[in-house]
């Protein structure tokens, strides 16, 4: 299916709906082209009338509470009614309707960081993985736009972010809006997904599910910039400094497995007990690390090929390694740098701002 189709269609009901109601004008488009006065009047006619009635008497009180449901509009002010419903639309029936092979890949959004969702999309549209793509929404705003150009793909876990905090790094609302990751995941978990969760300031160069390996539980990627051999190994690297690893929380693989909700509940767990305040500025990435290093005796857990998915503080500070790299690249994270601008001059001094002069690719449009 062309990505334009795709971004036409209506998002399908939860299995208890029947997904193809029938239509009435599509039934009477189907006759045969003849006087209207005289299909009523013919026994026919009548027959067809009746059948007509008792199917719509069937069918009509379960395709209209989901039709309202994912109805859209293209003009956000006119269609308030209707977008408001999708307050009601639970991650369980987004993941439904992404999934694809049991598998889905999940971002966290608020609204400031819309352009950068298109960026990325834009590049997973380019892997054909762009259907897969469930977007948490951190406010009302992000939910509504999402879904108006895109219907079903867009989903808010109460409670809504401020939108104007969540993103700035280092706050209380960058935190909350963080902290809520790990529950997002261990839901679509508890549902029977394998999730892949981005960060995105991220850019695809090329699909990396064949680089998720075996059967493991978690799969992650190194922070650190210090370069790795080539045939480096896969397990959990040793403790830094502080006593625990450096692993990146914005690039994680999940199997529905036992071992990675037990890390997902890990995570939630040293979040609780390192909470935000203005002397300690905490943030999700430690608490994933810790959660990572107490549960390694028992988790399987595949450290993703450095090549492959390096730390922006590698592919954009060591030339010299991306000469050498050349072609392995498969996922660029845009960190080691701080705040909107930078990141958006920084891809587009390495011609990964694709939203310029590609929006076409996205299923959001021009935003």
């Amino acid at each position: 299916m062309s990505l334009h189709l795709r971004q036409q269609q209506q998002p399908p009901p939860p299995p208890s709906v029947d997904p193809y109601p029938l239509s009435p004008r599509a039934a009477v488009y189907g006759m045969p082209h003849r006087p209207m006065s005289s299909f009523l009047l013919g026994r026919a006619g009548l027959l067809a009338v009746l059948s007509l009635l008792v199917l719509l008497g069937v069918f009509l009180p379960w395709s209209g509470p989901m039709a309202a449901l994912f109805s859209s509009s293209s003009h956000l002010g006119t269609a308030h009614g209707s977008l408001s419903r999708w307050k009601d639309y639970t991650l369980a029936q987004a993941a439904a309707f992404a999934a694809r092979n049991g598998t889905v890949v999940v971002c966290a959004v608020s609204r400031p960081y819309l352009p950068f969702l298109n960026n990325w999309l834009i590049s997973v549209a380019r892997q054909k993985r762009q259907d897969q793509v469930i977007v948490i929404a951190e406010d009302y705003a992000t939910l509504y736009e999402v879904n108006r150009r895109w219907p079903g793909h867009a989903v808010l876990v109460p409670p809504a972010s401020d939108s104007q905090t969540a993103h700035k790094f280092g706050s209380q609302g960058f935190f909350n809006f963080t902290s809520r990751r790990p529950r997002h995941l261990l839901h679509i978990l508890e549902l029977g997904y394998s999730v892949m969760y981005n960060d995105v300031d991220m850019v695809w160069l090329a699909d990396p599910f064949p680089y998720l390996k075996g059967k493991h539980d978690v799969y992650f990627t190194d922070d650190m910039a210090a370069v790795k051999p080539l045939n480096h190994p896969h397990d959990l690297p040793p403790p830094g400094k502080k006593g625990r690893t450096y692993i990146c929380s914005c690039m994680i693989f999940l199997r529905p497995t036992r071992g990675a909700k037990e890390v997902m509940r890990s995570w939630i767990e040293e979040l609780q007990n390192q909470p935000w305040s203005v002397k300690r500025k905490s943030n999700d990435q430690p608490a994933f690390n810790w959660a990572l290093n107490k549960t390694a005796g028992q988790v399987d857990l595949y450290l993703l090929p450095q090549a492959a998915f390096p730390s922006g503080g590698l592919y954009f500070k060591n030339e010299s390694w991306v000469k050498e790299t050349k072609g392995m690249n498969v996922i660029i994270h845009n960190n080691y740098i701080i705040g909107f601008d930078k990141k958006t001059k920084r891809f587009k001094d390495y011609a990964l701002w694709l939203v310029d002069d590609h929006s076409n690719e996205s299923p959001l449009g021009q935003i």
